[in-house]
């Protein structure tokens, strides 16, 4: 389609929220907030207000906690298999309004439609690979051991609370909501401020496709209030958070007194470490895409590039003559690789960082902008000349910002690699499969691509170490998460009961 084709048809998808407002979903029906009051969903593009937002706060958490209650005996008990057919339906529903989740998403998110088309598609996977796991949700194990004979299922652990971030939201809510609904966990969704419109999109999708009323439910509204009513909500059992580091630990303070279980995909300073024999054609791309695409802002984006010091000076030369050609524009135009950053106040956290790095004796290579006055449009930026211990190399800037950093050897490779608070994901480019079996044993990361950006394989565990997040995603571990597990003993030989006496 042609921009002009898909501005047709956003705003299109976008009358009825115009119209009514983003709205609460509890029970099975669009509600605003109990309080009456709303908030504004401004566009990246041009800062004009997309649509009202229901305000929801702790009444708005309890109605919904409440409903989820109420779903989940039922959905708990309903058969694997039956749980599986609803989830594929879901994930048709998703495919067949795949259009006008990509193109709400992008005006939303300012996110460029070439990549929110995949993202929404990626979601329906997300609820396929599920599905195909719910017969096997509550599966155990037998254990014998001399005179006993142990048997173990899972049970979903009750009604969980997801909340979810602004970036690429409605793909990284299903990689949520899809596992949580699987074990026969019932949901209440808190979708972040900044982009909420596809997080109603999708619990109405869902419902048309035959899922029970009341198994998914949504608040909008911000941390201070509807997150906080629903972390802390003693009906939640369990709450899986996407997000920044420092609202993490905040969450599990919240968390704390009603001893609730948690999941936290937290925030990532990842390296991307490239050896002077690796493939520098390939590892330029793979570190320009990793940082460039989706604006910079996702967690596993390699925003500190290592480099080794005899390649340095090209290496960085090649990513930013790559940056300075990448085409920044209006998210729907299919031409746009960058689009604006998320939020006026995101842009200006952004943008501080400009103005650090040369405080630090940075160099800014190309970019370093703030383009155009209206929307929030930043130029791909690369930083040379920078230390590890520079700020612009530790703190996660979330944006189309790449710091390269040289290195001697090996040894300081993986220490300037590990030298952050951070432990996502790393990247690793070297033709020299001995050197990539030390350096991949030594990383503090708990995902590590070799010459490769971030590929998904959806049975593999996702998550970081240190300040980037406790728990595993994907396959079997979102299954850990989200149930609980039980052991039954059954003694194969008459016991002597110990006596008292």
């Amino acid at each position: 389609m042609t921009f002009e084709e898909n501005l047709t048809r956003v705003e299109g998808y976008l009358e009825r929220f115009r119209k009514e407002g983003v709205l609460n979903h509890i029970n099975g029906a669009s509600v605003p907030a109990q309080s009456g009051e709303w908030f504004e969903n401004v566009s990246p593009v041009d800062g004009a207000v997309l649509a009202k937002v229901a305000h929801g706060g702790a009444s708005d958490i309890d109605a919904a906690t409440e409903a989820a209650t109420k779903a989940f005996p039922a959905w708990a008990a309903l058969p694997g298999k039956e749980r599986r057919r609803i989830l594929h339906a879901v994930a048709d529903a998703i495919v067949a309004n795949a259009d006008r989740i990509a193109l709400v998403e992008s005006m939303d998110t300012g996110q460029a439609i070439r990549f929110m088309s995949k993202a929404a598609l990626r979601g329906a996977e997300n609820f396929r690979f599920f599905a195909d796991k719910a017969p096997e949700a509550a599966d155990g194990l037998s254990l014998r051991a001399p005179g006993q004979l142990n048997v173990t299922s899972r049970r979903p652990i009750g009604p969980v609370g997801i909340i979810t971030p602004w970036n690429t939201p409605f793909m990284l809510s299903t990689w949520k909501i899809a596992p949580a609904l699987a074990c026969g966990c019932t949901v209440v969704h808190k979708a972040a401020e900044f982009s909420p419109m596809t997080a109603k999109i999708l619990v109405e999708i869902a419902e048309s496709a035959g899922l029970p009323k009341g198994v998914l439910n949504l608040v909008h509204g911000f941390g201070e209030d509807a997150g906080k009513a629903l972390t802390e909500h003693p009906g939640i059992k369990a709450v899986a958070f996407v997000g920044e580091s420092q609202t993490g630990s905040r969450i599990m303070g919240q968390c704390a007194p009603t001893l609730k279980r948690v999941h936290f995909e937290l925030g990532g300073k990842n390296p991307c470490i490239v050896f002077a024999d690796a493939d520098i054609d390939r590892a330029a791309q793979g570190a320009a895409f990793m940082i460039y695409s989706l604006n910079g802002q996702r967690c596993t984006s390699s925003s500190r590039l290592l480099v080794e010091e005899s390649i340095y000076d090209e290496f960085t030369a090649r990513v930013a003559d790559m940056a300075s050609k990448i085409v920044i524009g209006h998210p729907l135009d299919p031409k746009t690789v960058v689009g604006p950053l998320i939020h006026p106040e995101h842009e200006q956290k952004v943008l501080s960082y400009f103005d650090i790095a040369k405080a630090e004796g940075a160099t800014i290579a190309t970019g370093g902008q703030k383009l155009g006055e209206k929307g929030c449009f930043v130029t791909p930026t690369l930083f040379t000349n920078a230390t590890n211990d520079m700020t612009i190399a530790q703190e996660e800037i979330f944006g189309p910002v790449l710091t390269a950093i040289p290195f001697k050897d090996e040894a300081e490779a993986v220490a300037l690699a590990n030298d952050v608070k951070y432990g996502l994901s790393a990247f690793l480019w070297s033709n020299d499969l001995e050197r990539t079996l030390r350096v991949t044993d030594r990383l503090e990361a708990g995902m590590i691509y070799v010459n490769s950006d971030n590929v998904r394989h959806l049975p593999t565990p996702f998550g970081g170490m240190k300040s980037s997040g406790i728990g595993r995603d994907g396959g079997d571990w979102s299954f850990e998460f989200y149930m609980e597990q039980v052991n039954v003993c059954f003694p194969t030989t008459t016991r002597q009961i110990p006596s008292l006496t």
